[in-house]
């Protein structure tokens, strides 16, 4: 896995609370390609935000690497650039000022005053927010405050986008917005992007990859699907395209069906593995 961009190797994450040690994640192996849209899905508690702070580095694993553009992942760092389900924008400062915060303390070296303006302000065109500099959070709706946390974190030039349900809490028509907004922003840019999501349809409108996890405890990969549409994608188009509702059946059939005998599978060879060395003893 060390040709990939972003390298998941091996992550094991066990928390300890009370005294009672629980497994979130069980040997987590993914590779990431540069330019990559990647949506990790799977039912509520199966570890996918554990795995989206590992990456960003919010959170050390039990076990395993992150390996990024061929450097170790152990801490935060602004090529790793997270958008939350709350936007998390400060409520005393205004649109412009939220993003201003990240980039001068970004490129408060490499980019001049007059620089950073520029970029403060091209970001936040590029969200359609150039309207709103001068509002603060409790000015503007959800779906804008939205637009604002993720032009604040592509101001950062992150080599990876990490979105954690970045429109979990939006009405449908301002997510399906934000949607195309996204596939917009990433087909022009070319970001890397990891996204969690419990949205099926979402996963395969945005995603080149959907990786599929397992129930928690112990959660692992059951199976990584490659979403081949071509792009620029058009949600209406594709909503009778058999290769989309093949896709969507897919991962439907996952999570409600597949997903177990892969569990079933796992605990299988783990009983085998730790029943072989009592035999030998025995002998």
């Amino acid at each position: 896995m060390a040709s990939h961009y972003l390298s998941v190797e091996q992550v094991d994450m066990t928390f300890v609370t009370k005294g009672a040690t629980t497994n979130v994640l069980k040997e987590i192996d993914l590779g990431v390609a540069k330019g990559e849209y990647i949506s990790i899905i799977g039912h509520s508690g199966c570890g996918k935000s554990t795995l989206l702070n590992i990456i960003a580095g919010l959170t050390s694993s039990t076990s395993g690497a992150v390996i990024l553009d061929g450097k170790e992942v152990n801490a935060p760092g602004p090529d790793r650039s997270v958008v939350f389900q709350n936007h998390s924008l400060l409520p005393w400062l205004t649109v412009y000022e939220n993003v201003a915060l990240a980039v001068n303390k970004t490129f408060a070296r490499s980019k001049t005053k007059a620089e950073r303006h520029a970029w403060i302000l091209k970001n936040l065109e590029m969200v359609g927010m150039s309207h709103a500099l001068n509002k603060r959070p409790s000015e503007i709706s959800g779906g804008m405050k939205q637009r604002v946390g993720i032009a604040r974190a592509l101001a950062m030039e992150p080599k990876v986008l990490l979105l954690d349900e970045p429109f979990g809490a939006l009405d449908a028509l301002t997510r399906a917005h934000l949607q195309e907004e996204v596939m917009r922003i990433q087909d022009e840019l070319g970001n890397t992007v990891i996204m969690i999501t419990h949205d099926v349809d979402e996963a395969v409108l945005l995603s080149d990859r959907i990786v599929m996890l397992t129930n928690g405890p112990s959660a692992r990969i059951g199976e990584i699907l490659e979403i081949d549409l071509p792009r620029p994608r058009n949600r209406i188009t594709l909503a009778d395209d058999p290769r989309y509702n093949r896709y969507r059946q897919e991962v439907l059939r996952f999570l409600y069906e597949k997903q177990r005998k892969v569990e079933h599978l796992a605990e299988r060879r783990e009983k085998t593995a730790g029943a072989a060395p009592a035999k030998k003893a025995r002998a």
